[in-house]
């Protein structure tokens, strides 16, 4: 048995490469081949990128005339989906790590790279698509010595469009990738690295046996939760799910045990034999958290309870994902938590598609951490002790009084991106606006700079990838890790309409941008809310302090039309009626914020 992963920066060719392996150990068939074949969702196809990671065994009889059994499992790309690389790289024993002979080594390329050598994993590099006539085949292979330290034999050179060299890389996975440890005699010991919810089977739990075997009819225990189940089905992953009487130590495989509250099963979860429990864990997948929050809320209130249902089943093999409800001006809806923009669009557009929904969503913003002074009002020394509360929010609403706030403290990452030398200016200058720290510059060859910088999570949900791409003329990669909380002079900024606070409309800012953003956000209400028969001002505040203000001008009717001269007094008595039935009105007056408003409200992106 070989169980090996393939990872690369999006694009680079990971799934054209697997299809190439399955066809060559003729895992599927002519008639069932396609493009991107394990990529099995629509957004997937559509995208042209991998979102969840694949499992799929293939036997193949190598050259020595042995016959292997080989697990493969396809990975994403792109850097929001790095925990579906880590979950898969702990099933497995090696990896190919695939590079483009054009674009060469990218921004993902290199955490992905990190990220096997943190597993010790055996990495096979292989530089993909020669065939392109302006692959740079020579410079590649320098930058793949000079990050990953190997000599230059070692690499091997694959176009998975035409099929060449696919023979030498099963080879090299069958003669440099070590066969699986572990003994079918050993206390159950199976770790969970993915699930998905079947509306008719409950939970398929997917598992890699490390120890012990799995067999159908045994019972199991999930050591995180202490529940013991039976198990219905076990199997293989093939093109489709097949079905076996057992799985041993080393395979990769996939069991049905009747489990349909899908809060039982935990991503990074051991499995184990509860008449012979293995003593601990198999503890190597640590716990991701969400990094970026918006609301979700349906277009139709009535859709409330599919939403959540929706929610569920999405939650469960997406250990990323969070939520929790909520209501707002908006209706009930949920406060959900994403690991970055593409995944919160990807779950968004999975909503709409498979579970036909309409949503309204509200502005992006993540996690801060609020140090609150304890037992009196701030002053301006304050001992530690006082201070010792500390709450986190990853919605404004939820923001603390000025006057009990020590300190706010925000996420920080650090950034590095893999750029021509030819576009640092621009990049630079970016990165100066978005209050990043600069930490390294080097060059890996003459014409390609790695990056690195510290900066503010928010700045970075805010546009910052579609303005990194246009300054670089979308030849910069990005890749960033989260290094913790940063202090910094933050405060929330209200948004007033009609004297009314709108809570899904406030954002948390650095001091510094409040006066720009607040005229910005005024200018663009002013224009979305319909107008009423009474003055509606929008206001912008800093704690108690409006800093920005435009005012909707109110429909006026000519009540003095029907009048062809006469006495002056007449026209005043018509005026003052007026004048005090819009009082009246101001005094009762409630305006609807139309979903118009705080869709304006998202598009809009900050750019002094």
């Amino acid at each position: 048995i070989r169980n090996f992963s393939i990872i690369a920066h999006i694009d680079h060719g990971k799934s054209t490469l697997a299809d190439r392996i399955l066809e060559f150990t003729k895992a599927v068939s002519a008639r069932e081949m396609r493009d991107q074949v394990l990529d099995d969702m629509d957004l997937e196809r559509e995208k042209g990128i991998t979102i969840k990671a694949k499992a799929i065994r293939l036997d193949y009889v190598a050259s020595d005339g042995k016959k292997y059994i080989l697990n493969l499992i396809d990975t994403p790309g792109h850097v929001d989906f790095t925990y579906e690389v880590a979950r898969s790289l702990v099933a497995c024993e090696g990896t190919l790590l695939v590079v483009d002979a054009c674009q060469g080594v990218e921004a993902q390329t290199l955490a992905n790279a990190y990220l096997a050598k943190e597993n010790n994993l055996k990495i096979i590099p292989v530089i993909n698509k020669i065939d392109l006539p302006n692959a740079d085949i020579l410079s590649v292979k320098r930058q793949i010595m000079e990050i990953m330290n190997v000599d230059e034999g070692a690499i091997l050179q694959t176009s998975a469009k035409l099929g060449k060299g696919i023979k030498e890389v099963l080879e090299a996975i069958v003669h440099q990738i070590p066969p699986p440890r572990g003994s079918p005699d050993e206390p159950l010991s199976a770790l969970v690295f993915d699930s998905v919810f079947d509306p008719y089977r409950g939970a398929v739990i997917y598992v890699r046996v490390f120890d012990g075997t799995l067999r159908q009819g045994m019972k199991i225990k999930m050591m995180s939760t202490g529940k013991v189940f039976e198990v219905n089905e076990l199997g293989v992953f093939h093109l489709k799910m097949v079905s076996a009487p057992s799985l041993e130590a080393g395979e990769v495989g996939y069991l049905v045990a009747g489990i349909k509250d899908i809060h039982s099963v935990k991503i990074g979860d051991t499995i184990t034999d509860p008449s012979r429990p293995k003593a601990e864990p198999y503890g190597r997948l640590r716990e991701v958290k969400p990094f970026v929050f918006c609301g979700l809320y349906p277009v139709d209130t009535g859709d409330y309870e599919h939403l959540k249902k929706a929610l569920e089943r999405l939650r469960l093999n997406d250990a990323s994902f969070e939520y929790q409800a909520e209501d707002s001006v908006l209706g009930y809806g949920f406060r959900c938590g994403f690991l970055g923009l593409l995944h919160m669009d990807i779950i968004r557009e999975r909503l709409e598609r498979e579970y036909n929904l309409a949503l309204v969503i509200t502005a992006p913003n993540v996690v801060y951490r609020i140090k609150k002074v304890k037992g009196r009002k701030k002053k301006k020394k304050v001992s530690p002790e006082e201070e010792s509360e500390i709450i986190y929010i990853n919605n404004p609403a939820d923001f603390p009084p000025e006057n009990e706030i020590a300190e706010i403290a925000e996420p920080f990452v650090r950034v590095t991106i893999i750029l021509p030398g030819e576009f640092l200016g621009g990049v630079m200058k970016l990165m100066e606006k978005r209050r990043a720290k600069f930490i390294s510059m080097k060059y890996i060859n003459p014409q390609r700079v790695i990056l690195t910088y510290e900066l503010p999570l928010a700045e970075m949900i805010a546009g910052f990838y579609d303005r990194l791409k246009s300054v670089s003329h979308g030849f910069a990669s990005l890749d960033y890790q989260h290094i913790g909380y940063k202090a910094g002079d933050l405060a929330k900024l209200v948004i007033l309409i009609n004297y009314q606070p709108v809570e899904a409309l406030s954002v948390i800012l650095p001091r510094e941008k409040a006066y720009y953003r607040a005229q910005k956000i005024a200018k663009e209400l002013k224009e979305v809310i319909p107008r009423q028969q009474i003055p509606v001002p929008i206001q912008a505040k800093i704690e108690n302090k409006i800093i920005a203000r435009e005012t909707i001008r109110a429909f006026r009717k000519d009540v003095i039309a029907k009048l062809y001269g006469g006495d002056i007094t007449r026209k005043r008595k018509l005026l003052e009626k007026q004048k005090e039935g819009k009082k009246k009105m101001k005094r009762l007056g409630k305006v609807d914020v139309p979903q118009e408003a705080f869709l304006t409200f998202l598009k809009f992106n900050e750019e002094e």
